[in-house]
């Protein structure tokens, strides 16, 4: 589904990185093929709400928008430059790796250029750019290595 992508704002992204390790410890916890329970709603919904959000999904909609933003970083030099620059040079990357065994490479390169057929929307809100770069090294430690 889409990112229902809305202006980011200091508060949330300064509630995102307190809330995370707690909502992280929640998480971990949980199997993956876990059925939904009430009380971990309810735990997660408890630590959104004591980090400023109005309820957990609001805390998703919010790190799911700095994770759209975070994707069109330059790791490397820390400056936004398109989620389609960053797979491009993920894929030159992999294509100059030696040492990745070439079943691998195959099969990352192959996702990396099914996610350049579908590359994220761009970013609504170009003012959480600027936000998202302020916080840069907090959130990609927090953020990032979930998604890698």
């Amino acid at each position: 589904p889409a990112v229902k992508q809305i202006a980011l704002t200091e508060k949330q992204i300064e509630g995102v990185l307190a809330a995370q390790k707690d909502i992280d410890a929640i998480t971990d916890k949980i199997p993956d093929d876990a059925k939904p329970d009430p009380k971990i709603d309810a735990q997660l919904e408890d630590v959104a709400k004591k980090n400023g959000f109005a309820s957990y999904e609001e805390y998703n909609v919010v790190v799911d928008n700095i994770s759209m933003v975070l994707g069109g970083f330059d790791p490397t030099t820390k400056k936004y430059v398109g989620a389609e620059a960053v797979i491009k040079a993920q894929i030159a990357q992999v294509q100059a790796d030696k040492k990745m065994p070439a079943k691998d490479k195959k099969e990352v390169l192959a996702d990396l250029n099914d996610a350049l057929k579908s590359p994220p929307p761009a970013i609504g809100n170009k003012g959480n750019i600027d936000l998202v770069a302020k916080y840069y090294d907090k959130l990609a430690e927090l953020l990032g290595e979930a998604e890698e």
